[in-house]
């Protein structure tokens, strides 16, 4: 995954509240990283609501880094 991908969400979870992503964030340090259908889910909602280009290309960089098998 791009890291200027993950300066952007983990600077976006740090000023909003999103547990949840801040948790996807933080897996995908992790080559063997526990994801599940709901987590994709997640991310496809919050991709698709995101109005914010740079913050939408981050958040398809962590959707291809994680669930892009």
């Amino acid at each position: 995954m791009n890291e200027y991908s993950r300066i952007i969400l983990e600077q976006y979870c740090s000023t909003h509240r999103k547990r949840k992503l801040a948790r996807l964030v933080r897996l995908s340090y992790d080559m063997a990283a526990d994801v599940t259908d709901t987590d994709a889910l997640y991310l496809a909602n919050l991709i698709d609501q995101t109005e914010d280009e740079e913050m939408r290309a981050a958040l398809k960089d962590l959707d291809d880094y994680l669930f892009g098998w």
